[in-house]
């Protein structure tokens, strides 16, 4: 290959986030937002269920209208396990939150940044890229550009 020729690459960029009191409050805020959603729509599920097997219940008794009450239930619980599993995932995550201390760094998630290689560069060490956040904004910038 050329000297002169480089490519152009896609990367994951780490951003972490330095925890303050704000950042803890609005976390902590948006969790337990997710939670009284999931809540709402379980007591939902529930409703719905209920007046739909309240209407069936007016036709007269048959083994197909029993099966149909049964599905209803298995239907709504299944959805109500899989809200469950929802719920204590953010829970967990919430603890998590409420356990870190100031001035910590946490990884937060990863965006998709682009960066040109060329000959002879470290490939390594140009994927290893983070941005570190305080309340929203940029402190550092760590890693090869």
């Amino acid at each position: 290959m050329a000297n002169g020729q480089e490519l152009i690459l896609k990367r994951a960029v780490n951003i972490k986030v330095i925890v303050t009191p704000r950042w803890k409050e609005e976390t902590l805020q948006i969790l337990q937002s997710q939670i009284n959603q999931i809540d709402a729509r379980t007591q939902q599920i529930d409703m719905q269920v209920q007046r739909a097997i309240t209407e069936l219940k007016k036709q007269p008794a048959s083994p197909q209208l029993t099966e149909q009450i049964n599905s209803i239930q298995f239907q709504a619980n299944d959805e109500k396990s899989k809200l469950l599993d929802q719920k204590n995932q953010i829970l967990t995550q919430l603890t998590q939150v409420q356990t870190l201390e100031m001035e910590q760094e946490v990884l937060q998630g990863q965006l998709d940044g682009y960066f040109t290689v060329k000959v002879g560069e470290n490939l390594i060490e140009k994927m290893q890229v983070e941005v570190v956040i305080r309340d929203g904004v940029v402190q550092e910038i760590r890693g090869i550009i």
